[in-house]
């Protein structure tokens, strides 16, 4: 190496470094205290004007109040976070060993950042909390009436259960009935050509379709074929052949990706020690493919279960229709809010468990 190019790599060096210099982030973490008395401010406000609402609507005081307090507590904590970030970045300006002042600056640098991210999601809540009650309570009075939601509860979680009845039997047939046209759509050779193509066109075709038109058009469409049997089904009956026309085209493509992710040689050697077809798929590579196809046949159900709620097009006396005769009745909706929670309630853990599914596989594929 010539010694130009070494005095050319010194000086980018030279450009590169830090030139004692140390940054303190005194500015910012002044702003972020700033912000963060503003919030604590915000919360107070919006903490004083709830609790005056909850208390003229006959509340006991004491419960009311304890909350309240506890509610000041984090934005204080948030005060506190910021007035640490500025404590660091005072001692890292005076700090006389440079790499100590760094390091100051640094641990400034991120309870500041940390203070924000507090003190932002604390005004959200803060906004959410004042549109609840602003135009005297309006939205609460709407959505959220806790008498009328305690007082529908009953009726509406007996008709969840047919939500819960639909959502079951569907998913068993969904299972099953996408299996089948997944393992149609991977038909090999020029003999299984008219099967993939049938079996394709049915995918494209409900996948295109929203659910809430199959619904609609198998639920009124069939009774008015007059067809044997078809014509005198239930209501719920016509919900669990939709949902299991409409689930089962996208549920066969999740498998198909996992009957494709199956590398070919594990078939050529099912098929060498003389399995048919059918037998390698059964034996060999269906049983791999659905081990690696979990979180997505988990998201389906999900789906699949907040999308039961659609029968009520039809006339099926679910939760949501339910709701709805209550909320005409007293013309309020908090009835329908109780349908969202008791859905919400059990769509969440299972959510975390496809979170757990999905995290479980990164390990196993990072190991």
């Amino acid at each position: 190496m010539t010694i130009s190019a070494v005095e050319a790599g010194g000086e980018r060096a030279n450009n590169w470094r830090a030139r004692n210099q140390v940054k303190t982030h005194g500015r910012r973490a002044f702003v972020v205290l700033i912000c963060s008395i503003l919030t604590l401010l915000a919360v107070v406000y919006t903490v004083y004007t709830i609790r005056d609402y909850v208390l003229a609507q006959g509340w006991s005081a004491m419960p009311v109040n304890l909350i309240s307090i506890l509610a000041v507590i984090l934005p204080v904590v948030v005060v506190g976070v910021a007035l640490r970030a500025v404590s660091l970045s005072r001692q890292s300006a005076r700090s006389s060993d440079i790499y100590l002042g760094r390091e100051l600056g640094a641990k400034a640098s991120d309870t500041s950042w940390k203070a924000l991210a507090y003190a932002a999601s604390l005004l959200i809540i803060c906004a959410a909390a004042g549109f609840l009650v602003v135009n005297d309570a309006a939205v609460s009075r709407t959505f959220f009436d806790v008498g009328l939601i305690a007082k529908s509860a009953g009726a509406v979680l007996k008709a969840f259960g047919t939500n819960v009845f639909i959502f079951v039997v569907s998913c068993i047939l969904i299972l099953v009935w996408a299996l089948v046209v997944a393992i149609a759509r991977t038909l090999p050779g020029e003999a299984g050509r008219p099967i993939r193509t049938i079996a394709i066109i049915y995918g494209d075709l409900f996948r295109g379709l929203p659910a809430i038109i199959t619904i609609y058009l198998i639920g009124f469409g069939l009774p008015l074929t007059g067809l044997p049997i078809l014509k005198d089904l239930s209501s719920n009956a016509y919900a669990i052949i939709a949902l299991t026309l409409t689930y089962g085209a996208y549920t066969s493509e999740v498998y198909r990706a996992g009957i494709e992710s199956i590398h070919p040689s594990q078939i050529a050697a099912a098929r060498s020690l003389g399995l048919s077809y059918f037998r390698t798929m059964r034996y060999v590579v269906v049983p791999q493919a659905v081990r690696g196809i979990v979180p997505p046949l988990m998201n389906n159900c999900i789906s699949l279960q907040k999308d039961t709620a659609l029968v009520a097009i039809i006339g099926t006396i679910d939760a949501f229709n339910q709701s709805k005769i209550i909320a005409s009745n007293y013309f309020n909706l908090s009835a329908v809010t109780t349908v969202a929670i008791i859905f919400i309630i059990i769509t969440i853990p299972q959510a975390r468990f496809v979170d757990k599914l999905i995290e479980r596989d990164r390990r196993k594929m990072r190991s």
